[in-house]
């Protein structure tokens, strides 16, 4: 099985796509394009973390700082209802935002909670032509992996090795 994450490498080009014809889309749906608005998807799809509203009001503020939290929180709801974001609600925690609406899954690691995109070709055609799932509806799928990503694997080895030698 091939897996891989989706590196910054990849994601630019799609970024600036997607933010290139943002504007666009807007209007053909028939939101209005303001700065904020703008600003609000430029940092999501800039972030590789899956930032939480709190960190993208932080960001888009330094450019606009008249904005407020309620302002960030609403934006990012319309934006998930138009298909230009997507929720990423790990369980117990809040949510997180993610500017790729393109089908792909998340490996989040369970210690310091960062999440990465994923693609996992051999789960998206498992799931490939079926309409339903029982009495459920497929409309679409992202797998959510627990896992304890490098950095975190190291921190634990060290708080090991620490142990042994005291």
């Amino acid at each position: 099985m091939e897996l891989q994450l989706v590196n910054e490498r990849r994601r630019g080009p799609y970024a600036a796509k997607r933010l290139s014809e943002f504007a666009e889309r807007c209007r053909k749906g028939g939101l209005a394009v303001t700065p904020q608005r703008l600003a609000i998807i430029k940092v999501l799809l800039d972030s590789g973390d899956h930032p939480r509203a709190d960190a993208i009001f932080a960001a888009v503020r330094l450019q606009h700082p008249h904005i407020s939290l309620a302002t960030v929180h609403r934006t990012l709801e319309t934006l998930c209802d138009i298909g230009e974001a997507r929720k990423v609600t790990l369980l117990h925690d809040v949510a997180r935002y993610d500017g790729n609406v393109e089908p792909h899954h998340h490996v989040l690691c369970v210690r310091c909670k960062r999440v990465h995109d994923i693609e996992i070709p051999e789960v998206d055609k498992l799931l490939e032509g079926t309409p339903s799932l029982g009495e459920f509806s497929l409309l679409r799928c992202s797998l959510e992996i627990a896992a304890l990503c490098k950095r975190c694997q190291l921190a634990e080895k060290r708080r090991r090795a620490q142990r042994h030698t005291t």
